[in-house]
């Protein structure tokens, strides 16, 4: 059986999302067994990521809940400074974390755990361009490792380390 059978993953989505770092976890969180919905501002919406690649939009912010989910990935790229000004993203945010569920960030995506106040006391690691932000956001330790793993808060830093981080989230959602 599949490691993450019967396991619901959020992934979000919007313009200028780095396009690997959602690309490979949802391909590789749907090869371990969850069922992965990517999900926008507006369902059935096209977003381009960075790079070009399209990704549809299979539901709405608005109309989901941390509740209906085990586990949310944030892609970096330019989108989560555009998505975290929206109450429904910053809202699901801080229910997962509240729910002790899997919390994925990578490279920029810590912009939006940072605008839902969920990172105080938290070891992070994410690109060095957001460094001082989740310094002054208050977590615990800044560290340049490829995967940081601080109770069910996991964190990367760019594409490249896209296996680790998938690792770690499995890992993280497997022992919920």
């Amino acid at each position: 059986m599949p490691e993450l059978s019967g396991k619901r993953v959020l992934i979000f989505v919007g313009e200028d999302y780095e396009d690997l770092e959602l690309q490979y976890p949802k391909y590789r969180l749907r090869e371990a067994g969850a069922q992965v919905v990517v999900a926008g501002l507006h369902a059935g919406v096209t977003y381009l990521g960075k790079h070009g690649y399209p990704q549809l939009s299979e539901a709405k912010l608005s109309d989901l809940s941390a509740d209906d989910f085990d586990g949310l990935v944030v892609p970096g790229g330019w989108m989560p400074d555009k998505l975290r000004r929206y109450e429904e993203v910053l809202s699901i945010t801080r229910g997962i974390h509240e729910q002790g569920k899997c919390l994925a960030s990578i490279c920029h995506g810590g912009w939006i755990n940072i605008s839902a106040n969920v990172v105080r006391g938290f070891r992070y690691t994410s690109t060095p361009g957001i460094k001082d932000d989740l310094i002054n956001a208050g977590v615990s330790a800044w560290v340049d490792e490829e995967v940081v793993v601080d109770r069910h808060h996991v964190s990367s830093r760019k594409p490249d380390d896209c296996p680790a981080f998938c690792r770690a989230i499995i890992e993280v959602m497997r022992k919920q």
